[in-house]
């Protein structure tokens, strides 16, 4: 038998070769990231620093006259911040498989942590009971509940994928198990949670591609719903239907609605100066919460209100550029989901701000004070940044499974 020689390769043969592997780990390692990742990224971002700012001009004036340190709230906020960012970042290197996973348990686990609003444990503030003070924290759980509620339903629907088109597996179990958990939010009187966790369950039934007579159900269920559950309140209707272009409510439901507009339109296009706002010294209640949009438009004028509605554009536009382009119903529906609940619930807020919508403690996505829904909207968009990593690169090479570099796989 003829045996074939094999030239010993050189040493500088393998130095070259080594060099090649390298650089051909170090290059897919450093893959840049695609377009949707730095849009959702950065938005997320600026708005976070952005409501530290309002937060710290919004809080300072009341508590410097309560003899408070004027930082206090912007320090609390910025410690949820510190939290939140790099866990929004850790999160965006979790493999869509694990998402996956942690469906089931992740909800059971939100529907428990509200529960604990109805116990000892729990506490109320303005008529809502959907608070928890566990050493020396106040934590809002329903804020974890849309997360959770958004990648269950995403899971679910997933599993029946091929099923869409018939009414009770889309139905069940999505919504008698949602109606249970939203149920858990209204049972504390929340009426703006409720609504946003309606208007998740929408999203993930509209993006999972269920036909529209199926899609309609759902929907008119959803109006009589909050319909009914405003109705069962003679107080939640009066405030509902208070018309505040009536002066008589001034010193009643209108107080905080008519301060807000009167700070906008103090504003002007430019604004009176960071810091220099008049409804912030105790004329505002909520003025660092659900009314901060009504300290931008009075201190930043015009331009900083549209500036904050270009970060949510830009932000809305980076996610639905996931949700068009994965090939993964899973990624769709979820991030679907999340979208229309930061989306929705900004337009949600500043719709109060502005008055034509009745006030509902809907807070301001990212801007807010409230360190719960700040942390929750920072761990949402890491989901929303793994979903983004399994798109193709700008460079034009495919996607990374998880997150993680070197496998040349797009999840599915």
């Amino acid at each position: 038998m003829t045996q074939v020689a094999r030239t010993p390769r050189t040493d500088g043969e393998r130095s070259s070769s080594g060099g090649l592997a390298a650089r051909v780990s170090l290059g897919r390692r450093f893959t840049p990231v695609s377009t949707e990742f730095m849009l959702i990224a950065s938005t997320a971002l600026l708005l976070t620093i952005f409501g530290l700012v309002m937060v710290l001009s919004a809080t300072s004036a009341t508590a410097v006259a309560e003899g408070q340190n004027p930082v206090d709230g912007a320090l609390r906020q910025g410690v949820f911040a510190l939290l939140g960012v790099p866990l929004m970042f850790l999160i965006s290197r979790f493999p869509i498989a694990f998402l996956k996973r942690i469906a089931w348990p992740a909800l059971f686990a939100a529907v428990a942590l509200q529960l604990l609003v109805f116990t000892p444990l729990g506490k109320a503030d303005g008529g809502n009971r959907n608070w928890i003070l566990i050493g020396g924290f106040t934590l809002q759980p329903s804020e974890f509940l849309k997360l959770a509620l958004a990648l269950w339903i995403a899971f679910v629907l997933l599993r029946k994928q091929a099923m869409l088109g018939t009414w009770h597996h889309v139905f069940i179990p999505v919504i008698p198990v949602s109606l249970l958990a939203i149920g858990t939010v209204i049972a504390g009187n929340d009426l703006g949670t409720s609504m946003v966790l309606v208007l998740i369950l929408l999203g993930c039934l509209f993006f999972s591609g269920v036909k529209l007579r199926l899609f309609i159900i759902p929907v008119v269920l959803g109006i009589v719903a909050v319909l009914a559950y405003a109705l069962s309140s003679e107080d939640r209707m009066r405030r509902i239907t208070a018309t505040c272009d009536d002066m008589t409510l001034y010193y009643g439901d209108c107080y905080q609605s008519i301060h807000g507009i009167w700070g906008m339109a103090s504003g002007g296009i430019f604004g009176l100066g960071l810091g220099n706002s008049q409804e912030k010294y105790g004329w505002l209640p909520a003025a660092g919460n659900d009314f901060i949009f009504a300290i931008v438009g009075e201190e930043l004028g015009l331009i900083g209100c549209l500036v904050v509605l270009a970060l949510f554009t830009f932000f809305t536009v980076g996610a639905f550029h996931v949700i068009r382009k994965t090939p993964d119903p899973f990624i769709r529906v979820a991030a679907g989901g999340i979208t229309v609940w930061i989306t929705g619930q900004a337009v949600l807020n500043i719709g109060v701000v502005i008055g034509i919508l009745p006030v509902m403690g809907v807070p301001l996505p990212f801007m807010s004070q409230g360190g719960t829904a700040l942390l929750a909207v920072l761990i949402a968009s890491g989901v929303l940044l793994a979903f983004a990593r399994t798109l193709p690169s700008p460079a034009g090479e495919p996607a990374v499974r998880g997150g993680r570099a070197g496998r040349g796989k797009v999840t599915r």
